[in-house]
């Protein structure tokens, strides 16, 4: 097999090697802002920057940019953390914190003052949006900007002390108000923030921007590429001039297309609007693109990192269908997760002429995709549950399963014939009366005959009831976040829950995490809400794969 070619990053990296650019060093960083839990699109950052510093031998930083004390807190730093290490990315020793570069970011403000590039402003938020001008307006100076670098440095001690309340007076660069790229029209690199940090306590009254500290963080800590989304791509000049003005290491920022997926919303605020105001429940809801909560739904890292290399990296935004995230949970569970019998909406089969006390150990294999699964045994007795979408009295042409004096096959058992029903008082089939075959064990017949419909079930006499959640998109709409209420596109349905489904038993003492297929039904994960007397299970991804109809036929239309 060919070598998969480069994509336009290792391209770089492989020019910087060669040329020795940077001595022969690979060294990346991932950022995150501790104030959410990452989502799907974080995954791909993730692999990306681990991943390039594991093609080439370098390192990669865990870096918490926590510059903002109004939003941050321990719960996301320990949360990140866990996804990262699910994924199976390990940072060793090389755990960092922006916080801890505060002093050494005030001493490079200093620098910049004492140059006469940067000045204390008493403009208000508003005031500066308004100065700044956009895109086919010029901005004007700040009545504030020829302070002198004596008053600058006094005021932004005071700053520092606490002594100005919030909004009252920032920091900026002074660099040029009709630059043709607003970000270079005197960005603010300090703000006043009056509220503890959750590592520097009350230690600090002015917080960096993200714009001041980016740049220095990935200076300080020796980063060869600062990979970015594209957003950041307007921000790269401002990046390199604040380097160039200091006279400091100057790493390479290179940005890359975002990951997006249909049916959902990336966005950390509105992630966290939906976990505010309780339309889910909590950062690792099963509904959520969040990596804890498709880790919870019952998704692998091996997965994720495989849709993630499909969608590949490129230098624009792309949509991608969810579809293709399910298909790769498909293809891995596939080969890993054991079959099972479960009825989710069960009716009682009764087997008329089996023997009352009898019951049967049949053997069962747990995955034809895996020759070292081994088989189980399940036990089969005169009464049974079905699917009650599987018994129709009068079922359409095309209707292959169970129906008056029809005969079909129950997995791993016996043929069995409908010869009656019973209704309770409102017309609803409380039981489906059968005989069965006892020459048909195993599906075989005598005769050969055949049939055209096999039914799942389970013994009404051994099964466990288990709790079922089947989830759908969160969202009715492919572009939910393109509206200016994103809240009006929820799906109503995104959960419906099931609490008398009956499984067969050789799930108890399945443990959280463990994973399944149920037979027809798709694939399940035991849920954390599991306890000893009640098993939860959540629906990973149905049986059903669009993604690989579609791919099929892309690929028939293609050659055609």
């Amino acid at each position: 097999m060919p070598d998969k070619p480069f994509n336009f990053i290792e391209e770089i990296v492989e020019n910087d090697l060669e040329t020795n650019k940077y001595e022969g060093r690979v060294h990346t960083r991932f950022p995150p802002e501790p104030n959410g839990y990452l989502h799907i699109g974080h995954a791909k950052s993730i692999c990306l920057n681990f991943g390039i510093a594991e093609k080439y031998e370098g390192k990669c930083n865990l870096r918490f940019d926590d510059t903002n004390p109004q939003k941050e807190g321990e719960e996301f730093v320990e949360s990140i953390k866990e996804d990262i290490k699910w994924l199976g990315f390990d940072w060793k020793d090389r755990l960092y914190f922006a916080s801890d570069y505060f002093e050494q970011m005030y001493e490079y403000a200093i620098q910049l003052i004492k140059k006469g590039k940067a000045y204390v402003d008493d403009l208000s938020p508003e005031e500066i949006r308004e100065y700044r001008g956009t895109l086919t307006e010029l901005g004007k100076k700040s009545p504030y900007r020829d302070r002198t670098v004596e008053e600058n440095l006094v005021l932004f001690e005071r700053m520092r002390k606490g002594e100005f309340e919030e909004g009252l007076k920032t920091l900026r660069a002074k660099i040029d108000m009709v630059h043709p790229n607003l970000n270079m029209r005197d960005p603010v690199m300090y703000r006043i923030i009056k509220k503890p940090h959750y590592r520097q306590g009350e230690k600090w009254y002015i917080y960096p921007t993200y714009d001041w500290a980016h740049c220095l963080e990935d200076s300080i800590e020796l980063i060869t590429h600062s990979l970015c989304t594209l957003e950041f791509a307007d921000h790269r000049i401002l990046y390199e001039w604040f380097l160039d003005q200091l006279g400091i290491y100057k790493p390479q920022q290179i940005e890359f297309g975002r990951l997006n997926l249909k049916y959902t919303v990336l966005s950390k605020r509105k992630l966290t609007i939906l976990v505010q105001k309780w339309i889910v429940n909590g950062w690792d809801d099963p509904r959520m693109p969040t990596i804890a909560g498709l880790r919870r739904r019952g998704y692998t890292p091996e997965a994720i990192r495989d849709f993630v290399e499909r969608t590949g990296v490129s230098k624009t935004d792309s949509v991608v269908e969810y579809s293709l995230l399910e298909h790769c949970i498909r293809e891995d569970l596939n080969k890993r997760a054991n079959r099972v019998m479960a009825v989710l909406d069960p009716v009682k089969l009764i087997i008329d002429n089996y023997p009352d006390d009898k019951v049967e150990w049949l053997n069962a294999e747990n995955n034809p995709e895996d020759p070292n699964a081994g088989t189980r045994k399940i036990p089969f007795c005169k009464e049974l549950f079905i699917e009650r979408e599987d018994f129709m009295e009068n079922p359409p042409k095309k209707f292959f399963r169970l129906a008056p004096d029809r005969e079909v096959r129950l997995k791993h058992a016996y043929y069995v014939t409908c010869t009656d029903v019973v209704k309770d008082e409102n017309g609803n089939i409380t039981e489906i009366r059968c005989v069965y075959d006892p020459e048909s064990k195993g599906g075989w017949t005598k005769d050969g005959r055949k049939v055209k419909g096999t039914l799942h079930w389970v013994s009404a006499r051994h099964c466990l009831t288990a709790e079922v959640r089947l989830y759908d998109h969160l969202f009715t709409k492919e572009n939910p976040g393109e509206d200016e209420d994103f809240l009006e596109n929820i799906n109503p349905n995104s959960l419906v829950v099931l609490n008398v489904c009956k499984v067969e038993p050789s799930l108890k003492g399945a443990k959280v995490g463990d994973k399944f297929q149920f037979l027809r039904k798709g694939y399940f994960c035991v849920d954390k809400d599991t306890t000893e007397n009640h098993l939860v299970f959540n629906r990973i991804v149905t049986l059903k794969d669009t993604w690989a109809k579609l791919a099929k036929k892309m690929e028939q239309n293609g050659k055609g």
